[in-house]
């Protein structure tokens, strides 16, 4: 498939394991130069081998997109290798804490809007003056189903719905600029070392039961789905 994107600049954060791997080996695969930023060394760079594989050209950075500084300069590695981003793709995400409300603190909360809500906020801030001289770009927020369909953590759906949010409000503001705002949102994706993998480890009956009782295929999504 040739979606006409050979020679564009992506960034993907969170690029080194599930959806956010998928993604960016499959830009790669359309020919997009590609960069991923993650906060542990060794994944990433399996990942970073793997994208190179295609053929593509990519670069890693070790980043933690809680960090402004951090992510700015992922953002000018991309500028300085490339000229700058095309496609920004904010994948990072989880949650902090645990599922029930009273059993949750103030910094669960703040923690877990910083990985999703603000993370997003600030690597879009930080591509956003690249994209303008380059004409345009599109961005694209990862959310959830559970930003949609309330479910455990109340903290986790909140700030997917706020990216939701964020991705339609971007999409007003930016247009002028020619830069599109689109967000996703996955349903239960199964990887190694997810959270459904560990579900899956820790409790393998229960697991089982669930699968079958809430899943009419009897599996979990892919990331390559």
């Amino acid at each position: 498939m040739d979606l006409g994107l050979k020679d564009k600049i992506a960034l993907i954060t969170g690029g080194s394991r599930g959806i956010g791997r998928a993604i960016a080996l499959a830009l790669a695969n359309e020919g997009c130069k590609v960069a991923i930023c993650a906060r542990d060394q060794e994944p990433l760079e399996r990942a970073l081998q793997q994208v190179r594989a295609t053929g593509a050209e990519a670069i890693a950075e070790v980043a933690d997109v809680r960090s402004r500084q951090e992510v700015e300069a992922v953002v000018e590695r991309c500028a300085a290798e490339w000229g700058g981003v095309d496609i920004l793709v904010n994948n990072v995400g989880g949650a902090a804490g645990e599922q029930s409300l009273i059993e949750t603190t103030d910094e669960d909360w703040e923690e877990t809007f910083d990985l999703n809500v603000f993370h997003a906020v600030r690597t879009t801030r930080a591509v956003l003056p690249y994209m303008r001289q380059r004409g345009g770009g599109a961005v694209v927020i990862v959310s959830s189903i559970s930003g949609w369909k309330p479910g455990p953590k109340s903290q986790y759906g909140s700030a997917k719905a706020a990216e939701i949010f964020l991705a339609g409000a971007l999409a007003l503001e930016l247009a002028e600029c020619g830069v599109r705002v689109n967000t996703v949102a996955p349903g239960s994706i199964f990887f190694p070392g997810g959270g459904w993998a560990r579900f899956q480890e820790e409790q393998p009956e229960h697991f089982a039961q669930f699968v079958e009782r809430e899943f009419p295929a009897g599996r979990l999504g892919t990331p390559e789905e």
